[in-house]
């Protein structure tokens, strides 16, 4: 049997890559910095539920034969890296071990600076629904695909090995290139992790390897608020009315995407209403966790520009009495390429009623330069905002501003924290 370690494997990424592995008939190991810090996440119970064998990220972990599947945050003095290059061990980027995953299947990769886990999880929603049994693997869960927690509910299995394959490429370090995609579809292309015309260009290539459908709305105006109360959205599209069970006009703009993929790809029109009229949702975007004191506890994977803008918004429209938004910056380099925008963002968002709590930058250890803070966005800020401590700090502030109507939410990638503090929040108290 096949072996593989996988470095940082309790990430959104890694987790992912685990799990197709574990279904293609692999041996898996993983670690994580979580492990030598005896925190166990939900992931990490999961994976570990499934035999998945988890070591600390000290390079005893390692074993001869292993293939190492690395990421482009994993520095080269990583032990596990270390040993794996003593021992000889075949190396993978993440996006290399992504393209092994799909050797022999029609890949469909959907990529873009924002949207990209939302169209994967819509598109492969649409073709189960349709009988077209596609593998997925995303970097978000989708609801129902965890079944019980026995599963990382980022990926789907098919039945055939050479079955449609639903993908999310990341940008982030441009190894999406290393991908070989029959069919492609581009979200936007906006300021990230770089500048936008060089996100343009990146994205223009990748539409280059495609042989098939591509599907770019990437120069799209953006979309009007969408008809529809409550946690829906309705819009007319190629002359019918569809009903997506998700707001937002950034949720409506995914959809159109998926739907013009799955239409392409032949499947039918009132079959793919019905379709997305059942779509469950993903884990960790605008998920409503519960309430407290009368409040929506609702949590969100938004950490960039744009994904703040689309996600505060549309909880505005939901939530005219008050929005109230914890956000954790994921990055100190992210924080330094967006700084003045974020701060024009929440400035020009945040109403008088909301409140920004911002806290301290995610630190993930390694050798970034941490020349910039949280405080660095905080005093660029003219809108209701305050720094928060830490994550027990930032409980109490949301549980002091709850009232009725209004939204608690947390904002950001990275931290487990965020999302247990929602749950926490959504728990009653005893």
């Amino acid at each position: 049997m096949a072996s593989i370690h996988l470095i940082g494997i309790g990430g959104v990424g890694m987790s992912a890559l685990a799990q197709a592995f574990l279904d293609k008939g692999w041996q898996v190991s993983g670690s994580d910095r979580l492990c030598a810090q005896g925190i166990d996440t939900p992931t990490l119970q999961t994976l570990r539920g499934e035999g998945v064998r988890l070591t600390p990220q000290d390079g005893s972990g390692i074993e001869a034969g292993q293939v190492v599947v690395y990421s482009t945050a994993i520095e080269a003095d990583n032990p596990d890296l270390v040993a794996a290059r003593r021992l000889g061990c075949p190396l993978l980027h993440r996006a290399a071990a992504l393209a092994k995953l799909a050797e022999g299947h029609e890949l469909i990769a959907v990529t873009g600076t924002c949207g990209k886990s939302s169209v994967t999880a819509l598109l492969g929603h649409l073709l189960t629904a349709c009988g077209r049994d596609p593998a997925i693997v995303n970097g978000a869960e989708i609801v129902g695909l965890e079944q019980g927690g026995t599963r990382i509910g980022s990926v789907r299995a098919s039945a055939s090995p050479d079955s449609l394959m639903v993908v999310e490429a990341d940008e982030s370090d441009k190894s999406l290139m290393g991908l070989s995609p029959r069919h492609v579809i581009v979200t936007n292309a906006s300021s990230d992790h770089f500048p936008k015309a060089e996100a343009e260009a990146l994205f223009g290539a990748f539409k280059a390897k495609a042989t098939g459908v591509v599907i770019d709305t990437s120069g799209l105006p953006p979309e009007p608020p969408p008809a529809g109360t409550g946690w829906e959205a309705r819009f007319t599209w190629h002359g019918r009315d569809w009903v997506l069970p998700m707001p937002g006009a950034h949720n409506v703009a995914n959809a159109k995407a998926a739907l013009a993929m799955a239409l392409a790809l032949g499947c039918p029109e009132e079959a793919l209403a019905e379709a997305l009229a059942t779509f469950r949702g993903i884990r960790r975007r605008l998920e409503r966790h519960g309430t407290y004191a009368g409040a929506d506890v609702i949590d969100d994977y938004a950490h960039n520009v744009e994904k703040l803008a689309a996600a505060w918004q549309t909880l505005q429209r939901a939530f005219p009495a008050g929005v109230f938004g914890l956000w954790r910056p994921h990055g100190y380099a992210p924080l330094r390429k967006m700084l003045e925008p974020l701060a024009a963002m929440f400035n020009a968002t945040v109403r008088p009623c909301d409140r920004l709590l911002l806290l301290p930058v995610y630190d993930a250890g390694g050798s970034a330069d941490r020349s910039i803070s949280s405080a660095d966005l905080l005093s660029r800020l003219t809108c209701p905002a305050e720094a928060v401590a830490d994550l027990s700090v930032a409980e109490g502030r949301l549980r002091e501003l709850a009232r009725p109507g209004t939204a608690l939410v947390t904002f950001g990638a990275r931290d487990p924290g965020l999302s247990a503090l929602a749950s926490r929040l959504a728990t009653p108290q005893s």
